[in-house]
């Protein structure tokens, strides 16, 4: 176990030694499991501890260095400080980072138990009957090619000569099950689900199950699609997926360099429908990787970032705040260069101004695609231009059937879709990246397989 308060005083010692009076530090160590199988047999098992250590010291001249390793005890930690001291020499001055001046404020820690591991052995025999139940539910189903239940327990520090002791522990769990389908004269057909939890006793293994079947299944009966432009409505995963490709529109760090769709004078302008609302939630119950501390030991906490259709908020480190002359809003990671990033979004209706068009439904439509997931991210999104075009999952709704899409590619511009959203439909859903319900989009541009 990380003690913070041991650790925090060893550096302290060092540094003094050094000659050094602004440091700091972020640790973390973790416990691992996880299985594969196939056709009934474990596959692959692994089991591993893993730990890292990052330094960061300011020398004299207001320099940084930065070194990393995986060594926790004490001639590790000298090491790393006398290494970072040593780099401190060939620090960038342009825009050096600095201590996080939130580092030290009171933190509300997360009410979250770690849960115990389960014996590999028996994760084994829960994927090996999870992947038989999967293969049971239709003839067609030959395979689960794509498994993986896994666990991990850890814990993590940031520390720094302003006095900040920060420590917490967490522990999550994951089931995935992805199936493939085939059918004779047909394409084979695959489609899969994910389940997180805090510990291997929260995962809805069954869930997964009929979830994987239910959109393999669904695919089966494929067609093609005519290329045009139609009304599409996103699946949760898929929307939150589309949001953090262009989550430059909040970031302060990508503002300042330039590769930004927003600009300093951005806030406040309209950037999506009025009942169009976004936030970000590193705390939320339903977050499995939430932290109560960023990498500059910053708390984190709900931050509105697009209200009422408008942009209220950047996401910053200590130094975008800085520059910007506002608060670091909990959202850095740990560098010589720091780096900002969106924790976990929730997406929903401002309050008091609805959700859209009541009257669409996604089981009742008609020329309607539904889009379950997107495919290609990294490279079908010029996420400094807003522009996309991506490979997509999904479905071709006429009078209320829906039918599997061959093959197809969905393109617009983030900036165009926010502004041409038609409604939210039905109660938001928990995905591993965020909070979200259907979203409707009008006039994207499908392309069918030629």
């Amino acid at each position: 176990m990380l003690n913070s308060d041991l650790l925090h005083d060893q550096l302290s010692a060092l540094a003094q030694n050094h000659g050094l009076s602004r440091w700091d530090m972020g640790a973390s160590c973790s416990t691992d499991l996880s299985v594969q199988v196939d056709r009934g047999k474990a596959h692959q098992l692994k089991g591993a501890q893993r730990s890292a250590v990052t330094v960061r010291v300011w020398n004299s001249d207001g320099r940084v260095g930065i070194t990393s390793c995986s060594d926790l005890s004490a001639d590790g930690l000298a090491q790393a400080l006398s290494g970072a001291a040593e780099a401190s020499a060939f620090g960038d001055l342009q825009d050096p980072p600095d201590l996080s001046p939130r580092s030290t404020e009171s933190l509300e820690p997360l009410k979250r138990e770690p849960q115990a591991t389960r014996p590999i052995q028996e994760m084994v025999q829960t994927l090996i009957s999870a992947e038989q139940r999967l293969l049971d539910c239709h003839p067609s189903i030959g395979t689960v090619p794509y498994n993986g239940l896994s666990q991990r327990r850890g814990e993590r520090v940031y520390l720094n000569s302003l006095g900040a002791r920060r420590h917490e522990e967490r522990s999550s769990a994951s089931l995935y099950l992805y199936a493939r389908a085939e059918e004779a004269g047909r394409k084979p057909r695959s489609a899969g689900a994910v389940r997180l939890g805090h510990g291997t006793d929260e995962l809805d293994v069954q869930g997964c199950i009929d979830e994987a079947a239910e959109l393999t299944i669904s695919h089966l009966d494929y067609a093609p699609i005519d290329t045009g432009t139609y009304t599409c409505v996103f699946s949760p995963e898929a929307f939150l997926d589309l949001m953090g490709a262009f989550s430059n529109l909040f970031n302060a760090r990508s503002v300042l360099d330039g590769l930004s769709l927003s600009k300093r004078e951005s806030l406040g302008e309209s950037v999506a429908v009025p009942f169009f609302s976004l936030w970000d939630d590193a705390r939320h119950p339903a977050n499995l990787g939430a932290s109560a501390f960023d990498g500059e030991g910053t708390p984190t906490a709900r931050l509105p970032l697009i209200e009422g259709g408008v942009l209220r908020q950047f996401l910053h480190s200590e130094g975008t705040a800085r520059q910007f002359g506002v608060a670091s809003t909990g959202h850095a990671g740990m560098g010589a260069k720091v780096s900002v990033s969106p924790d976990w979004f929730e997406i929903g209706a401002t309050p008091g101004a609805g959700c859209g068009d009541a009257s669409l439904n996604r089981f009742q439509a008609d020329g309607v695609v539904w889009i379950d997931s997107l495919s290609a991210l990294h490279a079908g999104v010029k996420a400094s231009q807003g522009a996309f075009s991506l490979p997509f999952d999904g479905w071709l709704v006429k009078g209320g059937e829906r039918r599997s899409i061959e093959a197809a590619t969905v393109a617009g511009d983030i900036r165009q879709v926010l502004k041409s959203l038609l409604a939210f439909e039905g109660e938001a859903q928990v995905t591993p990246d965020g909070l979200c319900p259907h979203v409707w989009v009008e006039g994207l541009a499908i392309t069918g397989e030629a």
